[in-house]
């Protein structure tokens, strides 16, 4: 029984080293990993995509004699290609021959916005190599979230705005809230038929536990300097004073709201569309929410005639200790986050 006991303590000794070591390897690399810890970006050409799709199709389709003379033309003019491009080269042009292009960008919101930050990356990038005939299409999802994050969110689609360049956003499930603040800063919207459009309003709620805390006795002691620097709490009891704050607050960021959107679109009849309710795309567009509807598909294939279809996308490299251990600390951050923001924040 001894022998017992006195290998099982030796046994334990030999886990908890093992285990320190463990944790302070996976603390060196998670630091070194961190110092050159930075996204990329993936560029797609959507058109070559679409066009080997086509082609693989059609032979697919055709018969044993029908690919035989297919792959002999494809020949033929590959090697036509390769003979134009030297006569240019030998006459000194060696500049390719380039067709306007269309960016495609992919944005799908959570509540906090956090997306943000690749649609920077994306929009710096394409600022720094659109051409005069570029135009940008963003293919966007999003029911909204905090104020704070999809103004910001907003306010990269303007940097696009601001240097002329046209945009056109594609909505084929929802932009409501904060997501159709984005929407609306581009020169066209396309929705598709049953997509959820508008929702031009502003939400907060927040839970109180006082009484509860009260029947157990429970004090809760809430400081602050400032007279609003906290008008509704989770913990402590509310006022009417300072209920009257937060919903002075709401009404603020709601005017805020409806004058962004009313700047990027004044056509629209605000104070009809600005009461928080939602409608399909063939309603928004009567509403003049959105100024056609369709297919994000049928809009980047409608755009491939005479033009090069390049997505666009920045993703950023998950650090090695979130690879090995998951995303559960994440996700419970983001949850505790939640909570915060819908009682403190208002909502879009």
């Amino acid at each position: 029984m001894d022998l017992l006991s006195q290998y099982g303590l030796f046994l334990a000794k030999i886990i908890t080293v093992v285990l320190a070591i463990g944790a302070v390897a996976l603390l060196i690399v998670g630091l070194t990993h961190k110092k050159r810890q930075r996204g990329e970006l993936r560029i797609t050409n959507l058109s070559e995509q679409y066009k080997e799709m086509q082609e693989e199709v059609s032979v697919a389709l055709l018969d044993d004699r029908q690919q035989k003379l297919w792959h002999k033309a494809q020949k033929k003019k590959h090697k036509l290609e390769a003979k134009a491009a030297k006569a240019r080269e030998k006459q000194g042009d060696d500049t390719p021959l380039t067709k306007p292009r269309v960016w495609v960008l992919d944005f799908k919101g959570s509540m906090d916005a956090g997306e943000v930050n690749g649609l920077r990356e994306e929009v710096t990038a394409v600022l720094a190599a659109v051409k005069s005939d570029d135009q940008v299409v963003l293919r966007l999802e999003s029911p909204g979230g905090v104020v704070h994050g999809y103004g910001l969110a907003a306010s990269q689609l303007q940097r696009l705005r601001d240097k002329k360049i046209p945009l056109t956003v594609a909505v084929d499930k929802v932009a409501a809230s904060g997501g159709y603040m984005m929407a609306c800063v581009a020169d066209n919207i396309v929705a598709a038929p049953f997509s959820i459009v508008g929702s031009i309003g502003v939400v907060a709620q927040i839970p109180n536990f006082n009484r509860f805390l009260k029947s157990k006795d429970i004090d809760i002691e809430l400081h602050t300097a400032g007279q609003y620097k906290r008008t509704l709490t989770l913990l402590g009891e509310n006022t009417e004073e300072g209920r009257e704050k937060f919903r002075e607050s709401l009404n603020e960021t709601h005017y805020l709201f409806k004058d962004f959107v009313k700047q990027m679109r004044p056509s629209l009849d605000i104070e009809q569309v600005a009461t928080g309710e939602h409608w399909y795309g063939v309603q928004a567009l009567e509403k003049g929410l959105v100024d056609s509807v369709g297919t994000s598909d049928d809009l980047i294939l409608s755009l491939m005639e005479g033009r090069e279809v390049i997505s666009l996308r920045y993703t950023q490299r998950k650090k090695l200790l979130d690879r090995l251990t998951g995303s559960a600390a994440e996700s419970a951050d983001r949850l505790l986050l939640r909570w915060w923001q819908r009682g403190q924040k208002p909502l879009l």
